[in-house]
């Protein structure tokens, strides 16, 4: 496969992050910041308690350092937040990090993933269909991050991106599989370039004091 190596300029573009509180996304955010000449970047998150919150707003309160930065609090599967800030902050880039984690905390909290990784997952696909519309800022590039856990009870180690996502063993694991195939449907109907982001389980160790 050829590795397409082209750089995309990012100079004074609007960003939405999603997640914009969590570990990547703040880190993305605050990168992007210091290094990028004019960006601008929106952030979403609706700072929940699946673990410290304290942590998030440590985060958040780095990223607030910076003037071209700006926050919203709220929920990925609230349409009208979504379609308020594709309104007023025309993202040229997207990246959706925003989903709600943990194979296991799938088992006792289901709707909460129907929530943010299905619903919210469609709100952001059909805000970014719709800046095509007449009139709109067009969505240049789409950014969402997937999971390792798509590969189920799939025993090949290591995996593969072209080992099968057939053997689910969770909830988590369903729909984070289930995004990836409706991704594939979107290019049809969206001129902006999509990336998946299969993101690997690691051990973080961020110390932090309050």
């Amino acid at each position: 496969m050829m590795e397409n190596k082209t750089k995309i300029d990012l100079k004074n573009k609007s960003i939405f992050i999603t997640g914009v509180a969590g570990f990547i996304g703040s880190n993305l955010a605050k990168r992007l910041l210091s290094t990028v000449e004019g960006v601008k970047v929106v952030g979403l998150d609706n700072m929940n308690h699946y673990y410290d919150v304290r942590l998030k707003e440590a985060r958040l309160n780095e990223l607030e350092q910076f003037e071209n930065f700006s926050f919203v609090k709220g929920n990925l599967a609230d349409k009208a937040v979504i379609e308020s800030i594709f309104e007023q902050y025309k993202p040229e880039i997207v990246v959706n990090l925003g989903a709600q984690a943990g194979v296991r905390y799938s088992i006792t909290n289901p709707d909460a993933y129907v929530e943010a990784n299905l619903i919210g997952f469609y709100n952001i696909l059909e805000a970014c269909r719709h800046s095509y519309d007449e009139g709109h800022t067009p969505v240049e590039h789409l950014v969402y991050a997937s999971s390792s856990s798509v590969y189920g009870s799939n025993k090949k180690v290591p995996y593969s991106t072209d080992d099968k996502v057939d053997n689910p063993v969770s909830l988590y694991q369903n729909f984070a599989a289930l995004r990836a195939f409706v991704i594939f449907m979107i290019p049809q109907v969206v001129g902006s370039v999509i990336v998946l982001l299969e993101l690997a389980a690691v051990m973080l160790r961020q110390a932090w004091y309050i």
